[in-house]
């Protein structure tokens, strides 16, 4: 491990790992995957994150399917030039030949979505390639009239599909890991959707990765308890952590996050009623209290 950072790994971690949304050259946020507003620069925030102890980071371009195409491989390759630990993408990935650049730039994994739903062997013909461990499904999942259904394009197409029966689906086909990314719940700081979570975690034979809706360190040892994660993404709750440290430093010059540092962030929205900030350390040094073990630096 480069720069210093080693790493104590425990048998049955539990992983913790920053989300970035990406749209261009931006890091966002939203609320239902929808209202993107800009934070800053992602490689800024991947830098800070990988400091406070991240045990992966996901980066996800939010408009790549709608577009037609994959805008991440410059990200991906600036982040992996000072970045040392797993960095699985998403977003337009539509053929296996998508999947090798971004490997080549410095992906480690990367996540499928969209494409899947039209074309299930991708994720064969990408496991066969490169090997499962590189393969994660991504599903974007919402309650519609009591049953979880998978969407696509984030969030902004529904589909028939079970979500359930696409999951195992996903097994079947290759994939090594699935990421769960609750609709109904992301960006709320409800807390994770411990029924989806714990429905899926209980079915399948590889690691779930809940993503969507926590807003303080409790919620990670509730969908890690109840909802049996293996991995926990979040966003918001660190994402206006760190805003909220480099606010007052006045070197601080990036351009992004100052502009968004001036706007109302909502003010008495139900968010930023429920959202307690916090560090990557303090997650886990919370967790190490509750007895669950997650990865150290």
């Amino acid at each position: 491990m480069e720069d210093g950072l080693v790493y104590n790994l425990t048998m049955n971690s539990i992983r913790i790992i920053p989300r970035l949304d990406i749209k261009g050259p931006n890091l966002v946020k939203g609320v239902h995957l929808e209202g993107l507003r800009v934070l800053g620069k992602p490689w800024e925030f991947a830098n800070k994150y990988y400091e406070e102890g991240a045990d992966e980071l996901l980066y996800i371009d939010t408009v790549a399917s709608l577009y037609g195409r994959n805008n991440l491989s410059d990200i991906v390759r600036k982040t992996a030039e000072r970045i040392f630990i797993p960095l699985t993408v998403g977003g337009g990935i539509r053929t296996v030949e998508d999947v090798k650049m971004l490997l080549r730039a410095g992906a480690d994994k990367v996540a499928i979505n969209t494409a899947a739903i039209s074309n299930p062997y991708l994720i064969t013909e990408s496991a066969l390639a490169f090997g499962s461990q590189c393969i994660v499904g991504s599903i974007q999942a919402k309650k519609i009239e009591g049953k979880y259904k998978v969407f696509t394009d984030n969030a902004r197409e529904r589909t028939d599909i079970d979500v359930v029966e696409w999951a195992e689906r996903l097994v079947e086909l290759g994939a090594g890991e699935l990421l769960i990314t609750s609709i109904d719940y992301e960006g709320t700081g409800r807390g994770y959707d411990i029924t989806l979570n714990s429905l899926l975690s209980e079915k399948l034979p590889v690691p779930v990765i809940a993503c969507g809706g926590a807003s303080s360190a409790v919620d990670f040892e509730e969908v890690i308890l109840n909802g049996k994660a293996d991995a926990v993404a979040a966003s918001s709750i660190f994402h206006y952590y760190y805003l909220d440290k480099v606010k007052s430093e006045s070197e601080y010059k990036e351009e992004g996050n100052t502009a968004f540092m001036k706007k109302d962030r909502g003010g008495s929205s139900f968010m930023e009623n429920r959202l307690k900030p916090c560090s990557i350390k303090e997650i886990k040094d919370y967790l190490k209290l509750k007895s669950i073990n997650s990865r150290s630096i």
